[in-house]
């Protein structure tokens, strides 16, 4: 209410909506890249880090290195979707990483501790790739 030591004023409804905008966008468009670098980065990282398990105690011995070439990558992006794939063709990666016991299709008898390679890999990479993941949606990432 209007008084003396209140007068009236001409205030208005002033708004830096336009600018916000602008700067909404602006960090909207440089996600999307920046999520890919970090999934590339990460999974290729999650690769190597599986190979290095697989060279030997605790992971599974190297005989021929044909497992551990087997590992490889792909990154896939698909409008706003990024997704990262680490894995290897090799009928062995389930009783390397999990270990087997009982017969086979043949009727041969195993008792096969497992070798973890996977497992561990992903546990050392998942805290780094969730904090750069962090760091894009933060607009830190650099």
């Amino acid at each position: 209410m209007p008084s003396p030591s209140n007068p009236p004023s001409r205030a208005g409804a002033y708004s830096n909506a336009a600018q916000v905008a602008a700067a909404l966008q602006g960090r909207a468009e440089l996600v999307l890249p920046q999520t890919v670098s970090v999934v590339r980065h990460y999974t290729m990282l999650l690769e190597t880090q599986i190979k290095a398990n697989a060279s030997g105690r605790p992971g599974p011995n190297v005989i021929t290195g044909d497992y551990r070439r087997s590992w490889t990558h792909e990154v896939f992006v698909g409008g706003d979707m990024v997704a990262g794939v680490v894995g290897t063709n090799k009928p062995q990666a389930r009783r390397l990483e999990y270990g087997y016991i009982g017969p086979d299709s043949l009727g041969r008898i195993y008792d096969q501790p497992p070798y973890p390679h996977v497992g561990p890999a992903v546990e050392t990479v998942r805290p780094l790739f969730v904090d750069a993941l962090g760091q894009v949606a933060d607009g830190r990432w650099a």
